[in-house]
């Protein structure tokens, strides 16, 4: 509940009203009526939560925690598969032996090895992941509650704003603005409808631009002006009736149109998506591939003050191992160890050179990157395929989450498994711990109610404590 404030600033206008906070039209079409107290108290912790953002590298499917950041070399050997820890730059932290890189700088990053939830298909978990809620619908692709990065949109966002708070490569299986509406969405340069669906071998979606591919960031003259024209009627708004304000169109007319202009007129969100401006050097040490230039961009768009960038971790395996992209590691997707084999070297490069640059340039007080998907694997191995080749399945009870940066604590592990990495034996906690920390270190009170299509007002996050250790 908002509390009361002694504050009497005095009359307001009405554009006042809506801008106050952060807040724009979109904020009243998605039904909530809120408080002048909410409105400069929201104002106010936007106010101390400085540049902060989160890169979100999101490994749709689920990677494997007993084979990445929770080994078990003790274990039988149906659990503990032919992965080897070593020991990196941290007395105590081990890794997986296939990411040497990263082992190398583990004084700036931290693992959660300790979260859980209890939605084991994608969609639902990834639903349940990123907003808080278990959804009603097992196999849903749009989201019933908003997910975090919609919740970001909404709270920071400012109508002069002359970049997007939300972007992405393309839109995940079961999240979206939920309730929230289309105006709280991410900004997507090229994205694939299947990513929405519970198809698993579409080609990874750049969220770099790639040469004579369609996308969202060019505009002829004819489509500026028409953009022109549109964001113009905003300012007539004061004289619209108020029922106006409470329509999705006039919501998406303000985001969409307003920052589709500002965007596509400017240079900033442009030059940040153009990786030429970048030195060879930099991008050798990303490297040369789908996630090197994924991450390169996802470092430039933050550096632009994009608040949230969400990225697919997906990979093109060969043939020979499996018809997969994600990491959705059952037998009958693929070889597990072979595909970790082929793909960790590259993700260690690209996360090493994401991690290792925000630190050199200073980000690391207010980036935060995060590697994670929507549950872990299940720890024993599971071959179910004819030729025998071996699979983990879906698995929400224990998951490790990878956090660099963000002005949190590094060089620590939070939490731990049992010996076979079934459950949290230390420190267990819910998901929804993590997204309480991101919204306290963005200053989002996750109290404040957004009114859903039932009518009924719901918390942006239901239960959650921000993780103490990371303070």
């Amino acid at each position: 509940m908002v509390s009361n404030t002694r504050i009497c600033p005095g009359p307001i206008s009405r554009r006042t009203w809506l801008t106050l906070g952060g807040l724009n039209l979109g904020a009243l079409a998605g039904g909530w009526h809120p408080s002048l107290a909410g409105l400069l108290r929201a104002s106010e912790q936007q106010a101390i939560d400085g540049d902060f953002s989160v890169i979100l590298f999101w490994a749709n499917g689920g990677p494997s925690h007993i084979d990445l950041f929770d080994l078990k070399p003790e274990a039988p050997a149906e659990y503990r598969g032919p992965f080897q820890p070593i020991d990196t730059n941290v007395p105590g932290i081990r890794i997986t032996e296939l990411l040497p890189r990263l082992a190398a700088m583990a004084d700036k990053f931290t693992l959660l090895r300790s979260l859980y939830h209890e939605r084991a298909e994608h969609s639902g978990g990834t639903h349940r992941f990123l907003t808080g809620y278990s959804s009603r619908q097992a196999d849903l692709q749009d989201a019933e509650n908003p997910e975090l990065g919609a919740v970001v949109a909404r709270e920071l966002s400012r109508l002069d704003d002359p970049v997007p708070i939300f972007v992405a490569n393309t839109k995940l299986y079961g999240s979206g603005p939920g309730y929230l509406g289309p105006s709280c969405a991410p900004f997507m340069p090229s994205p694939n409808p299947q990513s929405s669906t519970g198809n698993n071998t579409y080609d990874p979606v750049p969220i770099y631009p790639t040469p004579g591919a369609t996308n969202n960031l060019s505009i002829d003259d004819e489509g500026l002006v028409s953009l022109s024209r549109r964001v113009n009627l905003l300012n007539d708004l004061d004289v619209l009736p108020r029922a106006v304000d409470n329509s999705h169109m006039m919501s998406a007319m303000d985001e969409f149109q307003r920052r589709s202009l500002a965007m596509l007129a400017g240079r900033k969100v442009r030059e940040a998506f153009d990786l030429s401006r970048e030195s060879e050097a930099a991008r050798q040490r990303y490297g040369e591939t789908h996630w090197g230039q994924s991450l390169l961009t996802c470092r430039r768009l933050v550096e632009a003050g994009v608040r949230i960038v969400q990225c697919q971790a997906n990979y093109r395996l060969p043939a020979e191992i499996g018809d997969t992209s994600n990491w959705d590691d059952h037998a009958v997707n693929a070889d597990i160890f072979r595909a970790y084999q082929e793909k960790l070297p590259y993700l260690d490069q690209s996360m090493s050179a994401l991690v290792e640059d925000l630190n050199l340039r200073d980000l690391d007080r207010q980036v935060l990157f995060i590697f994670c998907g929507e549950f872990g694997r299940t720890p024993r191995i599971a071959p179910l395929d004819g030729n025998g080749r071996p699979g983990r399945d879906h698995w929400p009870h224990a998951m490790s989450v990878f956090l660099a940066g963000g002005g949190l604590r590094m060089g620590q592990v939070i939490g731990a498994t049992n010996s076979r990495a079934e459950e949290p034996v230390t420190r267990p906690m819910d998901s929804n711990c993590l997204l309480a920390t991101l919204y306290q270190r963005y200053g989002i009170q996750t109290d404040n109610a957004y009114i859903d299509h039932a009518g009924r007002p719901l918390p942006i996050l239901p239960s959650g404590e921000p993780i103490a250790e990371l303070f």
